[in-house]
């Protein structure tokens, strides 16, 4: 087992992070779930997956929909003739387009997602979607990007996902240089999350900013030199590269999740772009004094419990820095299916330095420790949390902090109480096995 070392500083004092280098069997969700938030996020959008009968199940199950009630999602299938050549699959994924776009007027952006099965066949869906483009152009914009469980983690989804939109967003030039956004906030928040980010900016004096991905796909983003875009989510590695290709700069700053994270996020925001001091001060201070008074009842619950992440979402750390910080969680350890040393620099200068971090996924020596380490509470993908109820184990799945909206001020009693959740089921359960 290999290790690397990593500096970060932290007041001035130099912290050597060695997180253990794991390479071996993984469990490991499929891409194609982002689109369920994706879906919802853009709403004049529609997912065309091209893919197995595997791949239309998953995703429906996964969403909670019956295909009936006509979601934004849908699934070409790749049938036998298809693997066997006998059929031009993009002859037929041709008049499957034409169908659904036939059907549904409404939509104004189609996304082709790659799969399993399509990668398989060598189905270039690249060329496939500049093909549709120009027969549908101007009135329906065709991008396609690959949503494949194979390699990556599932958040990965979206992060190919935006970077296809950053790709097409219109280049800065001198005849629409001063439409450039000045802050551009990426990565998928719920609705509710978005108007509450939206509410402080403006109260910060902010009047030109944006959220990336837009809820309407024909909102006009500029992105240039003069912009300045802050994550709101840890996995758009490739999404960030893009953008700074276009000239943008990345505000360096933790995650917005729980109290500290979210005042530090929007502190690099107003730091960057010259908000006065005081006027941050007045805005933020009651956002913060009451979401901390929040968090009380579920600091009773959770102080000294331990807990143990296995890599899944990329979100570990932050969550991890939050529950330890704000909660007074003990870190057994903490796995992240990869660490980005850039962007994880500020969760890293605030993460308890005794912490043990594992980057990638060798799921039986993982398990092993968690077992010899015997948490409070397991932080895990699906595939493992029935296994280790059985033994005994109160897990969380890390998809749910997925789907649910956890950041913010306003939420961030609503993420500690998902952590507190399982651990008061256990409680009473046991008082009844008591009585």
């Amino acid at each position: 087992m290999n290790s690397v070392s990593q500096e970060v500083v932290l007041d001035s004092q130099p912290i050597n992070f060695q997180p253990l280098k794991e390479r071996g069997q993984r469990e490991v969700f499929c891409g194609l779930t982002g689109i369920i938030w994706l879906h919802r996020k853009i709403q004049d959008a529609f997912f065309l997956v091209v893919g197995s009968r595997t791949c239309a199940h998953l995703i429906q199950s996964a969403a909670g929909v019956m295909i009936f009630a006509e979601p934004r999602f849908a699934t070409a299938i790749i049938d036998d003739r298809d693997l066997a050549g006998l059929a031009d699959a993009n002859d037929e994924l041709d008049k499957v387009v034409k169908q659904l776009l036939d059907r549904r007027p409404d939509i104004k952006l189609l996304f082709l997602v790659g799969s399993c099965p399509s990668e398989v066949i060598k189905l270039d869906l690249s060329r496939a979607a500049q093909r549709l483009g120009k027969t549908f152009a101007p009135k329906v914009r065709i991008l396609n990007y690959s949503g494949s469980g194979i390699e990556t983690t599932f958040t990965q989804g979206e992060d190919a996902c935006l970077a296809a939109l950053v790709q097409d967003l219109p280049k800065s030039t001198e005849s629409n240089q001063g439409d450039e956004v000045d802050l551009l906030v990426v990565g998928c928040l719920a609705d509710v999350v978005e108007d509450q980010f939206s509410r402080i900016f403006k109260d910060l004096g902010l009047k030109s900013f944006a959220f990336f991905p837009p809820r309407e796909s024909t909102q006009k983003i500029v992105v240039g030199p003069k912009t300045k875009y802050l994550l709101a989510q840890p996995f758009l590695t490739d999404t960030a590269r893009f953008l700074e290709n276009l000239g943008a700069q990345r505000i360096a700053a933790p995650f917005p999740l729980g109290v500290e994270g979210t005042e530090k996020w929007f502190l690099a925001a107003a730091q960057e772009l010259g908000v006065p001091a005081d006027t941050f001060e007045k805005v933020i201070a009651p956002q913060r004094d009451r979401a901390n008074k929040s968090l009380e009842p579920h600091r009773e619950i959770l102080q000294g419990k331990s807990i143990f992440f296995f890599p899944d979402s990329q979100l570990e750390i932050p969550l991890a820095r939050y529950l330890n910080r704000e909660l007074g969680m003990n870190l057994m350890e903490v796995g992240v299916p990869y660490l980005h040393r850039q962007h994880m620099a500020e969760e890293l200068a605030m993460l308890d330095p005794k912490t043990q971090l594992a980057e990638g996924q060798n799921v039986e020596n993982q398990l092993d420790r968690c077992r010899e380490q015997q948490p409070d509470m397991v932080v895990c993908g699906l595939g493992l949390a029935n296994p280790l109820e059985a033994e005994g184990f109160t897990t969380k799945w890390s998809i749910e902090l997925v789907f649910t909206p956890i950041q913010g001020f306003n939420q961030a009693a609503d993420l500690a109480e998902l952590f507190a959740r399982p651990l008061t089921r256990k409680n009473k359960l046991m008082m009844v096995e008591a009585a």
